[in-house]
């Protein structure tokens, strides 16, 4: 690019384009919060090893008896990092006509782009799971029980369960729900979902919500999960970085925002897929 120069043009404002963009990515982001997080520090490379550690059992032993030793042997899950980023350019001109304030706009916008990349990067991983459903009827409530006696069933803990679906998908929930939105009142806690639009508990599991989905079949298909926090991993080394040059002759600035993360499957069997389709799509 000709007559580039590094600018202090935005250095003044680059703090709150950065504030705004990480608020954003972790605000927006739903399955970041939801899976197991690791960090990864300076000359740390570019992998996590995370030790998987099968089931044990213990029994009952006789008085003044030797235990026998229980052989342990783990196995690991590597979580590998790598770059996502997103590059815009603003012209003078737009920043001095907009009635908004431009340099905050992107930095939300570059914030949603990262937490939509991350959350979509992370329910791929639904995938791995074994599934119930063979994606060609609509979800019910039963199903989302069934999920998580499966995974209690297995010896999977109660705690830090929850189940992440496509708003589309989720449609049918609570539809199925609130009696087919026939009844208004919001008093009644089957219609809760019709008074505001959140599906809240179910089977003791919190039910999110999120279009970062990848289609799996015909429209309509998308993987959703009942899962424990450690069925899945993310290893971040950098959260959102945000970087400016000047471009005099285009009379703009380059705007440039990257992570570095990687995902990955640590339990599978911690997780269960819920494979259905949407009634509207």
């Amino acid at each position: 690019m000709a007559n580039e120069s590094t600018t202090t043009t935005l250095n003044d404002l680059l703090p709150q384009i950065v504030a705004e963009a990480l608020f954003v990515a972790q605000e927006q982001s739903i399955m970041r919060n939801l899976v197991r997080n690791y960090t990864l520090g300076p000359a740390q490379g570019k992998t996590v090893t995370v030790p998987i550690y099968p089931g044990q059992t213990a029994a009952a032993v006789n008085e003044g008896t030797d235990l026998t030793n229980t052989a342990i042997s783990t196995s690991g899950a590597t979580l590998t990092v790598s770059e996502v980023g997103i590059m815009t350019t603003v012209t003078d001109l737009a920043r001095m006509s907009s009635a908004s304030n431009v340099i905050a706009d992107v930095g939300r916008l570059f914030g949603q782009a990262i937490a939509n990349k991350i959350d979509k990067d992370l329910t791929a991983k639904f995938l791995s799971f074994d599934a119930i459903g063979d994606g060609t009827t609509a979800i019910t409530a039963a199903k989302i029980f069934q999920a998580v006696a499966t995974l209690r069933s297995n010896g999977v803990a109660g705690g830090d369960l929850a189940c992440v679906l496509h708003p589309a998908i989720s449609y049918d929930l609570k539809a199925n729900l609130t009696n087919t939105f026939a009844n208004a009142n919001p008093n009644l806690i089957s219609n809760e979902a019709l008074a505001s639009g959140y599906v809240g508990m179910l089977a003791g599991v919190p039910v999110y919500e999120t279009s970062n989905f990848d289609n799996t079949g015909n429209a309509g298909d998308f993987m959703g999960a009942v899962f424990h926090r450690d069925a899945i991993g993310l290893a971040l080394m950098s959260d959102i970085k945000i970087e400016t040059q000047r471009d005099a002759s285009l009379r703009a600035d380059e705007l440039v925002a990257t992570a570095v993360y990687g995902t990955g499957v640590l339990y599978a069997a911690h997780g269960v897929g819920l494979n259905y389709d949407s009634s509207i799509l």
